[in-house]
């Protein structure tokens, strides 16, 4: 009887299932992949402008994606503090605490991030709520409650906040709570001759809307006032604006020097 040591046994049956699952899941893999990339290019979302700052300029006029997440990784920390006017209401009824986890089946339908993206479009493009209810794939009434939800959100920061972001030119003005200013858009000039008057404005020599801006210190937005006609001063619109309210008697605020509101 010879053995032969060195001849290769043939492959059981169970080598050759297990060699066929691993093709099989090799190729789960690469059609999840595909699906993925299918479903990125359908879909209406940050994502799928991830590549493109051209489009990225085009749909939210941040200069690139990288500069649109900066913004969005300041923010981010704040979300979880954002509750939906629609849960609101439902915490009210139930008196809830509006607080807790929600579960899946209130849930938003759309990542947060891709939230704040529609409501970027809806500022930048002009897009209509229907038209981006076809886009994202939602109610008119969902994107309604988004826009008006992170419309609403307030940006002012706490005093410590700013105090530990101050830049170094601040030092001599260490008390610098926000830097103010006006800013006017020019508007369609009504019908009626009051509003007429109360909208035209002598600095524009047109009829515009008028607001009040506010930033911190180190650049960030931190107050955005309604808008108002466009005849108002600066200082009946800093007035009237709610500014006034979130300041306390140890902030200064820092304006031009023909912002007269230093009494």
């Amino acid at each position: 009887m010879v053995n032969d040591y060195c001849s290769i046994p043939e492959p059981s049956l169970l080598d050759l299932a297990c060699a066929k699952i691993e093709e099989l899941s090799n190729e789960v893999e690469e059609l999840k992949k595909q699906l993925q990339e299918l479903h990125v290019q359908r879909d209406f979302g940050l994502e799928r402008f991830a590549g493109s700052d051209e489009d990225i300029r085009f749909y939210t006029r941040f200069p690139s994606y990288r500069h649109l997440m900066s913004f969005w990784w300041l923010i981010e920390p704040s979300i979880h503090k954002i509750i939906h006017v629609s849960r609101a209401k439902s915490a009210a009824r139930k008196q809830e605490d509006i607080i807790r986890e929600l579960p899946p089946s209130e849930r938003q339908l759309l990542q947060p991030v891709d939230e704040f993206f529609l409501f970027l479009v809806y500022l930048s493009v002009g897009l209509k709520e229907r038209d981006l209810a076809h886009r994202f794939h939602m109610h008119p009434s969902t994107v309604s409650r988004i826009i008006a939800l992170l419309g609403s959100v307030c940006v002012w920061l706490s005093a410590a906040d700013v105090k530990s972001n101050l830049p170094e030119e601040f030092s001599d003005f260490s008390d610098t709570q926000v830097i103010i200013d006006c800013t006017e858009i020019r508007c369609q000039t009504p019908s009626s001759p009051f509003l007429q008057s109360e909208m035209y404005s002598n600095y524009k020599s047109h009829c515009t809307m008028k607001g009040l801006i506010g930033i911190a210190p180190h650049g960030p937005v931190t107050f955005v006032s309604q808008l108002y006609a466009g005849s108002v001063s600066d200082r009946e619109l800093f007035k009237q604006c709610g500014i006034t309210k979130r300041l306390t008697e140890d902030m200064a605020v820092m304006v031009d020097k023909g912002f007269l509101i230093s009494d």
